[in-house]
């Protein structure tokens, strides 16, 4: 079993090599003028499809009234719509148009292939081995 020392530097290694990827990974981002936090909303309805204004909230982890600025600023520029629900009327929804898709869509594109670009001077072996870590990594940031 690692000692503790062993453990804290994993951890304090990862978390520098992690905030350096990510803020490589941002830095590949088109200028679209939007935040990370309505990125964030893009993305989580392209994912998980239509949602209420609290569903969003509480997915995102921020309070109502900061996600009422957020899909405001969103829906002025086209990214989202709001539809009533087929279910039940008084409920709306709100959803990412096809524009927000296409603008989303290009982010992602962009970013993979800059990463992919990264993968290529890597060797085989330590592409393998970023594909069995991958999902490790996706579980440390689901807990």
């Amino acid at each position: 079993m690692p000692s503790t020392v062993a453990t804290t530097e994993l951890a304090s290694e990862l978390r520098v090599s992690l905030m350096r990827l990510a803020r490589r990974l941002r830095a590949e981002r088109p200028d679209a003028g939007l935040t990370l936090t309505q990125l964030s909303v893009l993305g989580t309805l392209d994912r998980h499809g239509g949602m209420t204004l609290g569903e969003l909230a509480a997915h995102e982890k921020v309070r109502p009234p900061s996600m009422t600025r957020t899909t405001a600023a969103l829906e002025e520029r086209g990214l989202i719509t709001r539809v009533s629900s087929a279910a039940d009327r008084r409920r709306v929804l709100i959803e990412i148009s096809v524009d927000g898709l296409a603008l989303l869509r290009e982010d992602r594109k962009r970013r993979e292939a800059w990463l992919a670009g990264r993968f290529e001077q890597l060797t085989a072996d330590e592409r393998a081995l970023l594909h069995a870590v991958a999902p490790l990594l996706d579980r440390l940031a689901q807990s």
